[in-house]
C-alpha cells in the first residue's frame, strides 16, 4: 500500500507514520541487472501541516540486491535516507495531487530513492576485481630481438632506407 497522508488528520496534530511500501508500489522501473530492488521500503516519518504546505520528515530504508561491478559477487546494499524531508505546497500552481483530502507521497519517495541509487556498486571499497587466471599461456611482453617473436609492422618500417 502506498504512503498516503490524510490532511484532515493533520488539522489537530502531527501524524507519525511507520510501515512498509512494497517494491511493486514504488514502481522503480529498474532495467539494470546490477542493482535490483527486491525488499519493501521501510519508513518512519512525521507529517505536519504548516499553513498551506505539507512537511514530511523522517527516515527511509531500502535494502537493494547488488552485484559488484569489479568482481561480480552479489551483496546487499543498504540505501538509507536518515533525514529525508519533503515539502509539498497544498495550493497554487505546483500543489500536490490530492484525492479525497489525501496526498500520496509515493512519487516523491520514488524520486528521492532513485537519486540515491549506487551508480557503480562495490562489495568492498578495496575490491580488487576478478582473480587473475592461473596457468595456461599468458600474454607476455617480448623484448625486441627475442627469438620466436613475430616482427611488428613498425620494426619492418624501421628497416627501410629512405
Amino acid at each position: 500500500m502506498p504512503l498516503v497522508v490524510n490532511l484532515r488528520h493533520l488539522e489537530t496534530r502531527n501524524l507519525h507514520l511507520e510501515g512498509e511500501v512494497p517494491v511493486q508500489e514504488l514502481d522503480l522501473q529498474l532495467r539494470d541487472t546490477i542493482v535490483r530492488a527486491e525488499h519493501p521500503l521501510h519508513y518512519a516519518v512525521e507529517a505536519q501541516r504548516i499553513e498551506n504546505e505539507l512537511l514530511v520528515q523522517g527516515r527511509l530504508l531500502l535494502v537493494l540486491r547488488c552485484e559488484c561491478v569489479r568482481c561480480l559477487k552479489p551483496f546487499d546494499y543498504c540505501l538509507e535516507l536518515p533525514a529525508w524531508t519533503c515539502l509539498l505546497p497544498l495550493e497554487g500552481e505546483d500543489k500536490a495531487l490530492m484525492v479525497n483530502d489525501c496526498v500520496d507521497l509515493t512519487p516523491h519517495l520514488r524520486e528521492d530513492i532513485l537519486l540515491e541509487f549506487p551508480q557503480h556498486p562495490l562489495c568492498e571499497t578495496e575490491c580488487r576485481g576478478l582473480p587473475k587466471p592461473q596457468g595456461g599461456k599468458a600474454m607476455e611482453t617480448a623484448k625486441p630481438g627475442q627469438a620466436g617473436q613475430e616482427p611488428s609492422a613498425w620494426a619492418e618500417l624501421d628497416k627501410l632506407k629512405l
